[in-house]
């Protein structure tokens, strides 16, 4: 009956009615990752077969969200983590097209659990990552930067330190947000940075921020950007201003000053927040005699906008920054007049 009206109605785009699939059971996702595990062991290694076994993890979790439940209540993240942390120790090309597959899949599977994210973060498979983030296809590295943050995120010193020693990983995350793949992947290499230049703590690791271009990149990307990105940008941005290398960049930079005062009071109130701090860095450091940042912050608007931003409110830290900063500026107020002075007219007093 059900074939016959099928056909029947089939010049109407009906074939046929889809069969339900059956939801894996726990015993056969055990007995699944058990064969990934040894498939992938150094001494027994069969990457084409742990790569089919994989896939199929991959299809399955993809089938259904309680798959995708099951096979993460049967720990999949460290599985996947171990075997490709087995497979990353092969030296063997052909692990490559496997070693692929294993970190497509484990995007499926974020956020992971904090013991998937050490093993990803032992040194050979962040070089790895890195390879595949540095050379690797549009997808491949969309992949690797999505791994690269849930592996940041432990905020531990070392894994930083030793992915900003692995040659042109910093770059390929630039490259990423220069040259954006979709805007999940700049927001993943945004928080992978930030979470790299809070982290950093040698001499040498924090210029590198800079001498990448970062700061001017930054600022460029403020100009049209939507609110997620832009305070993930204003965040990272904050960071580099917090070494002296990243201040003098941002001064002299000549869309610094006015991109951060259009940001104020525009986005949200984090990204009010950042640009705040951001600004109060800039200018405190003013060290010209011409006191030029500060003028130009007058003229973009600046202190009427802080002193709006204090009557509304905003935190204590916040508050106590924008507080200096008025103070900083008012003593420059008769060089200079606000360019949207009618937008704040009834606000123009004396700080």
């Amino acid at each position: 009956m059900i074939q016959q009206w099928c056909v029947e109605n089939k010049e109407h785009g009906i074939d046929r009615i889809p069969t339900p699939r059956i939801p894996i059971s726990s015993s056969d996702v055990s007995e699944l990752l058990t064969k990934i595990t040894n498939s992938s062991k150094l001494e027994m290694q069969d990457s084409r077969l742990c790569e089919e076994l994989v896939t199929r993890v991959k299809n399955l979790a993809s089938e259904s969200d309680r798959n995708k439940c099951c096979f993460v209540t049967n720990g999949i993240g460290k599985v996947l983590s171990s075997a490709f942390l087995e497979l990353s120790k092969g030296k063997n090309a052909k692990n490559a097209s496997t070693e692929e597959v294993i970190l497509s899949t484990l995007t499926l599977f974020l956020p992971l659990d904090v013991k998937s994210k050490t093993i990803l973060g032992s040194i050979s498979l962040l070089r790895c990552i890195a390879w595949f983030l540095k050379n690797g296809s549009l997808s491949s590295r969309r992949n690797a930067v999505l791994v690269l943050r849930e592996i940041m995120k432990l905020e531990e010193k070392e894994k930083v330190e030793i992915l900003l020693n692995i040659e042109g990983a910093l770059e390929g995350l630039v490259k990423l947000v220069k040259e954006p793949i979709c805007p999940n992947t700049t927001k993943a290499s945004l928080l992978t940075i930030y979470h790299m230049v809070i982290n950093s703590s040698s001499q040498s690791s924090r210029s590198r921020f800079v001498d990448v271009g970062l700061v001017e990149l930054l600022i460029e990307i403020l100009v049209d950007c939507d609110k997620s990105i832009c305070e993930k940008a204003l965040g990272v941005l904050d960071g580099i201003l917090s070494y002296e290398e990243g201040v003098k960049r941002a001064y002299n930079y000549a869309l610094s000053v006015p991109v951060l005062v259009k940001k104020l009071l525009r986005v949200s109130d984090l990204a009010t927040e950042f640009s705040v701090s951001i600004l109060w860095k800039i200018c405190k450091n003013e060290n010209n005699g011409d006191c030029g940042v500060l003028v130009e912050a007058l003229q973009v608007g600046a202190f009427q906008k802080l002193l709006l931003m204090l009557q509304v409110g905003c935190s204590e830290i916040t508050k106590e920054k924008a507080s200096e900063l008025l103070k900083l500026l008012n003593v420059h107020r008769d060089r200079a007049e606000c360019v949207d002075s009618l937008d704040f007219k009834s606000l123009k007093r004396t700080f």
